[in-house]
């Protein structure tokens, strides 16, 4: 009978697991099959995963003049090639990347000294320091979005690299994180170190930073996917200038520049944006499990 109720209740875990698992996944299979299809087998949800591949007209090819023979092509190949040519996709890439390591660097470089101080050193209010970290993790983006912008705006710094960067570079979760993590390095380790003559900032950078690669890579997928996928920052500080726009906010002016059924070169153009973060995460899957693993330890 025990073993009966232990089959039961396994066969629903993973009965629920399977339905989160569709649920998650059916919006990138829709997203990769579309990018692959004419707009008529989009529009009927018809021809398999692939679609039936038949010879399409390019309506942009032949706006530029160019001989219908030359602008029949298969949807596979019309839809990725509209992708980059109707809109500098690649520019969009390009400033998501400037953009979202710009700001993860900056992060670490001060986060890494936030949290080793508040998880090794010693001092007055170092408790009170710590819960208004806790305190500004329940603050939303859109609370302080206005003051932001207001800073920004009077700084001339509205439609710049900077407008997109300078708000993010303090990150709390980021000094939670590795504040955990530390807080599950050796003491020994430390007082070693200061034996040996080091400074603070040299423990931090030379003993700290080589241990914390772990919790490192699980920070840098949360901050990565976060500032790669927003939209509403950039759609507030970037007004006018089109080579600012990142990923997310191009593809929404992509949109605007295609005729309305055009569904099969904006899911190239989304399958091309979201393949770069779901490779990194597949190749930092391991580190990333252990990381927050080993910074809930304490």
């Amino acid at each position: 009978m025990i073993g009966q109720k232990t089959w039961i209740g396994e066969f629903w875990k993973h009965a629920v697991l399977l339905l989160g698992a569709v649920i998650v996944i059916l919006p990138f299979y829709l997203m990769i099959s579309f990018s692959f299809k004419s707009p008529a087998e989009i529009q009927s949800i018809s021809g398999g995963f692939f679609g039936a591949q038949e010879m399409m007209t390019d309506q942009f090819c032949i706006k530029e003049g160019k001989p219908v023979e030359q602008c029949t092509m298969r949807p596979i190949v019309y839809n990725y090639t509209a992708a980059f040519s109707e809109a500098p996709l690649l520019r969009y890439l390009m400033n998501g990347v400037i953009v979202t390591v710009s700001i993860f660097i900056i992060q670490v470089i001060i986060a890494l000294p936030c949290a080793y101080a508040l998880a090794k050193l010693r001092f007055w209010g170092r408790d009170v320091v710590f819960g208004l970290v806790i305190f500004c993790l329940l603050i939303p983006v859109h609370a302080i979005a206005l003051p932001l912008y207001i800073m920004l705006a009077k700084a001339g710094l509205t439609n710049t690299y900077a407008a997109l960067i300078i708000p993010w570079t303090i990150s709390v979760f980021g000094i939670f994180l590795m504040r955990q993590f530390f807080k599950t390095v050796p003491d020994d380790l430390i007082d070693a170190a200061r034996m040996d003559g080091m400074s603070e900032f040299g423990i931090v950078w030379k003993v700290m930073l080589p241990t914390a690669i772990p919790a490192l890579l699980a920070f840098a997928i949360f901050s990565i996917v976060a500032h790669w996928n927003d939209y509403y920052w950039p759609r507030v500080v970037i007004t006018g200038d089109r080579d600012l726009m990142t990923p997310p906010l191009g593809l929404r002016m992509f949109k605007s520049d295609l005729d309305g059924n055009e569904y099969g070169p904006m899911m190239a153009a989304a399958t091309v944006i979201v393949a770069p973060l779901v490779v990194a995460f597949l190749l930092a899957q391991r580190r990333f499990i252990e990381g927050i693993t080993l910074s809930g330890m304490k």
